[in-house]
């Protein structure tokens, strides 16, 4: 599987639920932070070599240190962070 064969947006969770992603394209996620109890959401252009390989590997390998989870799960995250 490769990204022409991935709908996005895709939503992930880190497995210790503290961060949250929206991968909106292969090249922009958004991620929700848990800090205790604060939410901060970041997004993120993937410029990078190796922010193009995190963003692959929350898409197509993440099994390993994510877990797919809905848009209403992400948005429910969301309702009340702080953006930066």
């Amino acid at each position: 599987m490769n990204f022409e064969d991935i709908d996005f947006p895709v939503y992930r969770k880190y497995k210790n639920s503290k961060s949250y992603f929206k991968i909106i394209n292969p090249l922009l996620f958004e991620e929700i932070q848990i800090i205790g109890t604060r939410k901060v959401i970041k997004q993120t252009q993937a410029k990078l070599f190796p922010e193009k390989i995190f963003v692959r590997d929350l898409v197509l390998n993440f099994g390993h240190m994510a877990s797919e989870i809905t848009e209403k799960e992400y948005l429910e995250k969301y309702t009340g962070a702080n953006k930066e």
